[in-house]
């Protein structure tokens, strides 16, 4: 099994694709047991591209104490020394671009490239909504409030001339929230993740990324509004902005959103 013993835990990754190698970082509550996941993009395989399950997520080790947003990043640094990557592109997705920023950082020359998809920069740039505050809602209360969230179109009009989508949605959130929420052990596990990221500050941080960086987001998104990317936007010493016709999960909406994004890493 693909596991990196590494700082004392297991980190479950999976390797797939050949081209530049990139680490892909996945957002709160993430695990690769669900699909779709990145490896089912259209010509992702383009790319070399690993993906991974934080400590506390999916496959990988459930620890009991606090953490930071420096611990999820000096694992993913950690995963990338057992691979024995000494350089490659990252592309961070909401709590995954919130840890991209931390390792980014700790990489330096090591990273070409990096890609910010729905995230923010905390501290003066803003943060993004405050999942934590959800916490105490059951999967199906925290399905109906991130409906909304992940995109503002989706109001009560909105639902009523799109019954179907609208459950589609609530379907999806709910099961992304009852795989962390019905297990005592899990739910645990998720609020110490939520805890870390909203403690997330990489404002200082900005200036000292020198990797080219591009800044994806939903027009509509409402976890990571627009203008937490233009603040990192002004602030990145060599960066650039894309917005897509979406919400949260934009890529997942607007099919020009991948093509984008891999165009700009393979021209690295």
């Amino acid at each position: 099994m693909p596991f990196a013993k590494v700082r004392g835990i297991e980190i479950y990754h999976e390797v797939h694709g050949s081209g530049p190698r990139v680490l892909f970082i996945s957002g709160t509550g993430s695990d690769l047991r669900r699909e779709p996941n990145v490896f089912d993009v259209p010509g992702i395989d383009r790319l070399t591209i690993c993906a991974y399950d934080h400590r506390l997520m999916g496959q990988s080790t459930i620890t009991e104490h606090d953490l930071t947003m420096d611990d999820f990043a000096d694992d993913a640094l950690a995963l990338l020394d057992h691979l024995g990557w000494d350089d490659c592109a990252v592309v961070g997705v909401s709590f995954g671009g919130m840890v991209a920023l931390h390792l980014a950082a700790r990489l330096g020359p090591r990273l070409k490239r990096l890609v910010l998809c729905c995230t923010s920069p905390g501290g003066a740039g803003g943060a993004s909504f405050p999942l934590h505050e959800l916490g105490g809602l059951d999967a199906e209360a925290f399905a109906e409030r991130m409906l909304s969230l992940a995109d503002n179109r989706r109001d009560a009009a909105w639902r009523a001339a799109n019954p179907e989508k609208a459950r589609q949605m609530v379907e999806f959130y709910q099961t992304s929230a009852r795989a962390n929420r019905e297990d005592p052990v899990k739910r645990a596990a998720q609020n110490r993740q939520l805890a870390a990221r909203a403690g997330h500050d990489a404002w200082d941080i900005l200036p000292t990324i020198a990797a080219p960086t591009l800044i994806c987001g939903g027009k509509y998104d409402d976890i990571a509004p627009t203008a937490r990317a233009e603040a990192m936007l002004n602030r990145l010493p060599d960066a650039e902005m894309k917005e897509f016709e979406g919400g949260h999960l934009f890529f997942m909406e607007d099919r020009a959103a991948w093509p984008a994004m891999m165009d700009f890493l393979l021209a690295g």
